[in-house]
């Protein structure tokens, strides 16, 4: 699905990133760990075409993403990757079911309401649609989050610290429910984290140093 090979970026010529090849196939989760500054969520950000590498490649399906033009890779994203960003970022003006349906409005131009309240109501959000998401609880917020990842059926989600801000018991919670989602939607679950709990929880894992 997703493969990395030779990989390096950076912000200062005379400091570049440097990361291990990997993959992650679809249903697989792979989570990447390490201290901060040691470039996890430049790596996440890379792989979801928001930054250009410096060499080296992103492989997609054996497609090298990073050779695409801005607009193709505009639309590539839209409709290939979900992004579970650390801060949810909704439009605070717009209810919960708004905001998931306004991610596949901005996919490809259609508002996807049925399958939007489909994922939420899976995610156990099916009274929440019109509420706004200030009115959510946190781990509410956070599944919320999810279902706008998912609402164009991605191959690829890259999820940035997806439990930094939740307890124990909703993290395990979330790691579960990201699992088995990736599983269902048969979609490649990358995690990026440095929350020792989530290391305990997934065998599939790789360091950054």
């Amino acid at each position: 699905m997703i493969a990395v090979k030779n990989l390096t970026f950076a912000y200062d010529q005379n400091s570049p990133l440097k990361f291990p090849d990997f993959s992650c196939n679809a249903s697989e989760t792979l989570l990447i760990t390490g201290n901060s500054g040691v470039g996890k969520t430049t790596l996440l950000h890379l792989l979801a075409g928001m930054l250009r590498p410096l060499s080296g490649e992103m492989l997609f399906d054996g497609t090298n993403i990073g050779s695409f033009s801005n607009k193709a890779l505009d639309k590539f994203r839209g409709e290939n990757i979900g992004i579970i960003l650390q801060q949810n970022h909704f439009v605070e003006s717009l209810s919960v079911l708004e905001n998931v349906v306004l991610a596949s409005w901005l996919a490809d131009g259609k508002k996807k309401t049925e399958e939007a309240k489909a994922i939420l109501e899976h995610l156990d959000l099916g009274n929440h649609f019109h509420k706004l998401p200030s009115q959510l609880s946190v781990g509410q917020q956070q599944r919320a989050s999810i279902a706008r990842a998912l609402i164009n059926r991605p191959k690829l989600v890259l999820a940035d610290e997806p439990t930094s801000s939740l307890d124990d018991d909703n993290t395990q919670k979330v790691a579960n429910l990201l699992e088995a989602l990736a599983k269902e939607y048969q979609t490649a679950l990358v995690i990026v984290t440095h929350d020792s709990r989530l290391k305990e929880r997934f065998v599939n894992q790789i360091s950054l140093s």
